[in-house]
């Protein structure tokens, strides 16, 4: 198999959605930064459902390992080498591209705030604030990287059903 590497179709899609959510997310999170204080400052887009407000994080998803900004830089360094293998064993799979587009571009982001900042920056908190169902603040990169792993489930299922059914058709 030829490496995706070689193929600038597949190139395009993997680094131009990468490129995009990167650029998207340290958008959001400058403007945010620059608007809101860190001092409770909000601002409701659709009250009790969708806010910005500012928070600073130190850990990873759900500010679980506060602290561990090494662990953290090392394991996204990681991430990104192994989306890059997962990037050139992936053949024609345009879709598989985009999704892995997708997830560089969550790694990346946050990856810049741990270095530039030590700390990531938070600013969305969707769903109702009400009797905390959901307390979390997150940002793009966050909602890329939950997307794209949901997304790649989804993706190997039906791939996996496909190619068991296609299997099954031809007597195999």
């Amino acid at each position: 198999m030829q490496s995706a590497f070689r193929s600038p179709a597949a190139l395009l899609r993997f680094f131009l959605v990468a490129a995009i959510g990167t650029g998207l997310d340290l958008w959001t999170k400058s403007l945010a930064f620059s608007k809101l204080s860190l001092h409770g400052d909000s601002y409701p887009l659709i009250p009790g459902w969708l806010e910005f407000e500012i928070v600073i994080n130190h850990g990873a998803v759900f500010g679980f390992g506060q602290g561990a900004r090494v662990l953290f830089i090392v394991v996204s360094i990681g991430a990104i080498v192994f989306l890059s293998y997962l990037f050139a064993t992936s053949g024609k799979r345009w879709v598989y591209q985009i999704l892995l587009g997708m997830l560089l571009a969550g790694v990346v982001g946050n990856l810049y705030d741990r270095v530039m900042f030590g700390y990531v920056r938070d600013m969305i908190h969707a769903l109702p604030k009400w009797k905390n169902y959901f307390p979390y603040v997150f940002n793009v990169a966050d909602s890329f990287l939950c997307t794209g792993v949901g997304l790649m489930v989804i993706y190997s299922l039906v791939t996996e059903y496909r190619g068991k059914r296609e299997a099954g058709k031809s007597g195999g």
